[in-house]
């Protein structure tokens, strides 16, 4: 948001949608509609059902959101090797 009025919010994704577009349940109970923000595309960051993300949603229009950030889980396993990238 221009000015810095966004609220922050958590959540888990519970449906991923086509475009890029989540169902996303808040803590507070409440379903939104999601989308991933550019940082999250430019660096492939992958977001699957049953992630916790972080988002930004407009205080305007709060059925939808901006998925800014993926929580990691404390337990998960180290991910393995990379691979190069082919073109």
């Amino acid at each position: 948001m221009s000015e810095g009025k966004a609220i922050e919010v958590e959540g888990k994704i519970t449906t991923v949608l086509p475009g890029t577009m989540f169902r996303v349940q808040l803590d507070n109970g409440h379903t939104v509609l999601a989308h991933i923000s550019g940082k999250l595309r430019k660096h492939f960051i992958k977001i699957a059902a049953g992630d916790k993300v972080k988002m930004e949603m407009s205080p305007y229009d709060l059925d939808k959101a901006r998925i800014t950030y993926r929580i990691r889980e404390q337990n998960a396993p180290p991910p393995g090797p990379r691979r190069p990238r082919r073109y």
